[in-house]
Order: structure tokens, then C-alpha cells, then sequence
């Protein structure tokens, strides 16, 4: 996914309490709608200050795989992808993506990739994608976006005819050069030629008045790095950038 248009986001009306995402991680189910289970993924314990630092370069320069512990060092956002898109050798394809705000219930956005086809198609007006790419997503939320308290991200994906031992997720906020927040899932084990649903819960931390106004004044400045790993094996890097001046 990729974004090359800005696209408004609905407005969202309900915010957040402080919250703490650095809790231990949880794994439960619950019944999908049509029947099946949905599995609900919270963010593992994990304190970034403790791991050495470490510069995009020197990541390169590795001559080796790159694992969890190798970007839980870097303290600035990618310039450029870590891997290439033939790095994911387990085919692992991502069908359809929902955020929404888990207090309300209300939907924030939602893409999907129709059946029997490449290209991805946006069901709500507030991101874009970039076909070609495929590894890049722009988002537009409104203000209220940044108070929300607890968000949950809904991920359908399929995996081609190898078994998927161990499949993690990395994923990291920066604002300017700050790193805001270090989200880290498990999504577990998943069988050859499978498809499978799991929610991400995301639990943000409650931001000062002053660092929310100015993101919302400088959109897209918000960026994101989301590493996927097998058996500690880089094999897919996205991007994304964010604006919160929707409805401004």
C-alpha cells in the first residue's frame, strides 16, 4: 500500500484516558462475524532504551540477516527499506486492513484487496495506495485521532505453502526524529496455504498538549517503520506516514 493523494479521515469524536501499551503480552479469541475465531494480539513488554544504538548504515553494512534486536536499536526512522520484496519467500500477502477505536466501536479506516486481484482498493476516504510500491501507506486522521485511548488494527492475511514457525511484527512511531512509541506482536504459528484474521490492540500513551499540536501543525512528519519477521529473520519492511490536520 502506498499513498500518493491526501484523503480525509471521519472525524472521530471520542478521547482517550493515559494509558500505558508496554503491558504483557496477551493473546485471546473471539468469535469473527460469518463464524471462525479472531485472534486479539497485545503488544509485548519491550524497553528500546536498553538495546545498543544502532544507525540505518551500520544495519546494511551487517552482511547478515537482520533480527528484532538489530531495529530495536535504531532511534531514528528509515530513509530507505532494510529488505527487498523478494525477501519474503513464505508469501506472505496482506488481503485487508480496519483500524478502529475499540471504545466506541467506530470504524477509522478500512482497505482490502478484491478477490482474484493485485491491486489494493480503498473502502474509506482517508488513505491511498500505491500499487506499484505496495510497501507505503499515507494516512490522514483528524485531531481527535491523537486522544484516542485504546485502537484496534485488523489484519487478514495469507501465507503461501510453507508453515510460518514464528511470524513477528515490529513496529515504530516517530515524530521529527523522536521516537514515540515501539509497538511489538506475535502473531504465532500459521499453516501452509492458510488465511488468517488477528487484531492488533494498540494502546497509546497519552501525549502532551503541546507535541499534539504540533503534529497536527506538520502533517506527515508523524512516520512509521513496521519490520515483519520470521524465526528472527527480517523478511518485510513497510512504511507510513501520518497527518491529524483532517477536517482543518
Amino acid at each position: 500500500m502506498n499513498g500518493s493523494q491526501n484523503k480525509s479521515a471521519p472525524t472521530v469524536s471520542r478521547g482517550p484516558t493515559d494509558a500505558d501499551s508496554s503491558g504483557s503480552e496477551t493473546k485471546h479469541r473471539e468469535r469473527k462475524t460469518g463464524g471462525g475465531m479472531l485472534k486479539k494480539l497485545k503488544s509485548r513488554r519491550s524497553q528500546t532504551e536498553k538495546w545498543p544504538v544502532v544507525t540505518e548504515d551500520e544495519l546494511r553494512a551487517l552482511g547478515r540477516d537482520i533480527t528484532p534486536d538489530n531495529v530495536l536499536g535504531l532511534r531514528a526512522v528509515t530513509e530507505d527499506y532494510l529488505c527487498k520484496p523478494e525477501d519474503n519467500i513464505f508469501n506472505i500477502d496482506f488481503t485487508r486492513f480496519k483500524i478502529r477505536d475499540l471504545e466506541t466501536g467506530t470504524v477509522l479506516f478500512e482497505i482490502a484487496k478484491p478477490p482474484n486481484s493485485s491491486p489494493v482498493e480503498g473502502e474509506e476516504e482517508n488513505g491511498d495506495a500505491d500499487i506499484s510500491a505496495g510497501r507505503f501507506v499515507r494516512y490522514q486522521f483528524t485531531p481527535a485521532f491523537l486522544k484516542l485511548c485504546t485502537v484496534g488494527a485488523t489484519v487478514e492475511f495469507t501465507v503461501g505453502d510453507r508453515p510460518i514457525n514464528s511470524f513477528r511484527m515490529i513496529e515504530r512511531h516517530y515524530f521529527q526524529g523522536r521516537l514515540l512509541k515501539n509497538f511489538d506482536f506475535d502473531f504465532g504459528f500459521c499453516i501452509p496455504n492458510s488465511r488468517n484474521t488477528c487484531e492488533h490492540i494498540y494502546e497509546f500513551p497519552q501525549l502532551p498538549d503541546d507535541l499534539i499540536r504540533q503534529m497536527v501543525a506538520h502533517p506527515y512528519e508523524t512516520r512509521s517503520d513496521s519490520f515483519y519477521f520470521v524465526d528472527n529473520k527480517l523478511i518485510m519492511h513497510n512504511k507510513a506516514d501520518y497527518a491529524y490536520n483532517g477536517g482543518l
